[in-house]
């Protein structure tokens, strides 16, 4: 029986893209994978267009932006017309198109059967922070949204906060499939420590770190802070090194291969975060960090963001901060006490079974399942 060719889109460096990857591992036994996007082909595919890492997919003609002309910049942008010479109009059954940028050229790639759209950030909001960004791309994203990802046959993001707002915004209906890793059932609860061992792994960037890192000189029980930080090139993380040098609780480390994250994390107590809400993506954020503390059997210390906080919650992780400041954190840090931690390390083990990619993907593979029951268009 001939397999449906499904293509997949995303303008991210493919072999480091976690929920890329996952779309790929469970797509790739029963339909003919075709993946696009910059590095080389992931394992399990069947072909791949990558895009040179020259070509910058965000790279717009500013004239254009300025005036407005946006469907003429998006034809014109270098990354499109790249793809556009490379890839057959009605080529594919299905396109899996992930992020807004992409879903109007699958559209336009005119799929056999069906596009769908897999929304990874709030986009119209997502350099809100930034007045420039704002007032000029913002309005551009919005534009996508309403004329072409209202032309996806089904979509999915990330979390609840942000399904309702692209719903209340947009009027796109979107499914949730959250970041979670796959599961783990090789780990285990590890001893709690004594002092507690903090642990973080992500993107070396100071709003995502700072709250951590100046709580960790407010904190009395005599805690330690480790980070496994991406280094952005900006000079951040090597000032980081320096700062804390001598330190006598916080160790600054390289980031470690996607796949060991979660064995490393395992033999800390307590995964942490305080992402201060200074955009609507950082208040919605449930990102993959906070799974990969579920995966590594980590109690959870988080801020109040509404989406975290609800699953600390709903399966007893370990404790929400009462603010976004050091000083909660830090005191949220001292309230611990080692059974407590016990207590949401066993919680985590249970709910690695529940917060994982098993559960949540079929949020991608029913949709794509139901576009594969048409016939062809």
């Amino acid at each position: 029986m001939t397999r449906d060719r499904l293509l997949i889109i995303s303008y991210s460096p493919l072999r480091r893209d976690a929920r890329v990857l996952r779309q790929i591992r469970l797509f790739a036994e029963d339909y003919e994978v075709t993946t696009v996007g910059y590095g080389p082909a992931p394992d399990g595919v069947a072909d791949h267009v990558q895009i040179p890492d020259e070509i910058i997919y965000w790279h717009k003609d500013r004239r254009l932006l300025a005036v407005r002309a946006y469907q003429r910049m998006y034809d014109r942008m270098p990354v499109t017309r790249f793809l556009r010479e490379r890839l057959e109009t009605g080529g594919h059954d299905i396109i899996l198109a992930n992020d807004v940028d992409t879903v109007p050229l699958a559209v336009t790639l005119s799929p056999r059967k069906g596009v769908h759209a897999d929304l990874h950030e709030y986009s119209s909001r997502q350099l809100e922070e930034r007045r420039a960004w704002r007032l000029v791309v913002a309005p551009f994203i919005r534009w996508m949204v309403r004329r072409w990802v209202t032309r996806a046959d089904s979509v999915t993001t990330v979390g609840a906060g942000l399904a309702a707002e692209y719903a209340r915004e947009f009027g796109v209906q979107a499914e949730v499939v959250m970041n979670a890793p796959h599961h783990r059932s090789d780990l285990a609860p590890t001893p709690v420590g004594e002092p507690l061992r903090l642990v973080h792994a992500g993107n070396g960037v100071a709003t995502r770190l700072e709250v951590m890192l100046q709580a960790m000189d407010l904190i009395t029980s005599g805690a330690t802070l480790d980070l496994y930080l991406i280094d952005q090139g900006d000079g951040y993380v090597p000032g980081l090194r320096r700062r804390y040098a001598d330190h006598p609780a916080v160790r600054i480390h390289d980031a470690v291969p996607a796949g060991e994250v979660v064995p490393t994390l395992n033999g800390y107590d307590v995964g942490v975060y305080s992402l201060p809400p200074i955009s609507f993506n950082f208040r919605w954020a449930l990102p993959n960090k906070f799974f990969d503390f579920v995966q590594a059997r980590l109690a959870v210390l988080i801020g109040p963001s509404p989406e975290m906080a609800a699953l600390v919650r709903e399966h007893d992780l370990g404790a929400v901060a009462e603010d976004f400041t050091p000083e909660a954190f830090a005191a949220a840090v001292d309230a611990f006490t080692a059974e407590q931690v016990a207590a949401a390390k066993e919680a985590a083990d249970a709910a690695a079974a529940v917060l994982c990619a098993e559960q949540q993907v079929a949020g991608w593979a029913e949709p794509i399942a139901a576009l594969a029951a048409r016939a062809r268009r």
